[in-house]
């Protein structure tokens, strides 16, 4: 592991312990944190750990799946950015007819990965995914609250779109999007899922996150249902492969899965599921996992899309 001058020890993993997130707010982890970043030295951290991973046999694995999925879902894989449309958001709803070209990718909740070990890697991951399936780097936009200035620069100077406003991942795709959903809270996938409820919208989303069987399995069928309802149903129709992850990377890359939705298996769901589709409320959740918007920018529609922060593990179901 390269000598990034940080201090910090390989996880391993309690019998029965559930899925770790990112570590805990610090002062390094407010949202807008000022710290002063090394922009250069960050890039070469990122640039070390990307080589790390890159000669890992889990990598292969996960490169393998990737582009057998990616190739299922979207022939025209990689290819000019010129060919299609800019795949950036432009809010409300749009045709669910999907344009040619590369796949958009959206990252939400990395983390301060200056400072966070396990947001690094998982940063230096996301831009090994971007290359493997020749997605530009500029089709990828990322997002988290607690991304300082300093970092928001390295992420422009790695050519990334890093996007500035809080939809609390309300995003509603019209094209084949990949999102890179890293130990996100459960609020975030129901509500891109909500967004994007329709049997034309979900079989455009493929997914890097969570377990969508993990959650069910840690969570009440019955608060699951009450309070994540779109993820309930998902579970039953998406497909979903585990993700493998080296014991040394339990705390950085555990219970990661790939999902997908094909139009056949939606079939599956009664046609009450596509009836009406309320906006989620999360009444019965204190700890919601996420940062919302002020109460005062609530029913107002943004042009820009935003993420949802990662919040400490203990306050994960």
């Amino acid at each position: 592991m390269p000598n990034s001058g940080e201090e910090w020890q390989v996880a391993r993993r309690r019998k029965g312990a559930g899925r770790r997130g990112k570590i805990p707010h610090t002062t390094c982890h407010e949202p807008g944190h000022a710290d002063a970043v090394d922009t250069d030295r960050t890039k070469q951290r990122i640039t070390e750990t990307m080589a790390e991973l890159r000669c890992a046999d889990f990598w292969f694995e996960w490169r393998d799946r990737l582009t057998a999925v990616a190739k299922a879902d979207s022939p025209e894989v990689g290819g000019d950015p010129a060919a299609g449309s800019d795949p950036r958001p432009e809010g409300g709803d749009r045709a669910r007819e999907a344009p040619s070209g590369p796949l958009e990718c959206v990252c939400y909740g990395l983390g301060s990965f200056s400072c966070c070990v396990t947001a690094r890697y998982q940063l230096a991951m996301l831009l090994l995914i971007l290359e493997s399936l020749q997605i530009p780097m500029e089709w990828c936009s990322v997002y988290d609250p607690v991304f300082s200035s300093g970092e928001m620069e390295v992420l422009r100077q790695l050519g990334l779109n890093v996007l500035t406003e809080n939809e609390e991942g309300k995003r509603a795709v019209s094209r084949p999007t990949l999102f890179y959903l890293m130990h996100c809270g459960k609020a975030l996938y129901n509500n891109l899922l909500w967004k994007n409820w329709s049997r034309d919208a979900l079989p455009l989303l493929t997914i890097i996150g969570n377990s969508f069987a993990g959650i069910q399995d840690r969570m009440i069928q019955r608060e699951l249902q009450r309070d994540y309802s779109y993820i309930a149903h998902a579970v039953c129709v998406c497909e979903e492969w585990p993700l493998p992850c080296p014991s040394r990377l339990l705390d950085i890359f555990n219970d990661t899965a790939l999902i997908t939705f094909k139009p056949s298996s939606l079939c599956k769901l009664p046609q009450s599921a596509w009836g009406e589709t309320p906006e989620p409320q999360y009444q019965h959740c204190p700890d919601l996992e996420i940062i919302q918007r002020p109460t005062e920018m609530r029913g107002v529609e943004d042009e820009g899309i935003t993420v949802l922060s990662v919040v400490p593990s203990e306050m994960r179901g």
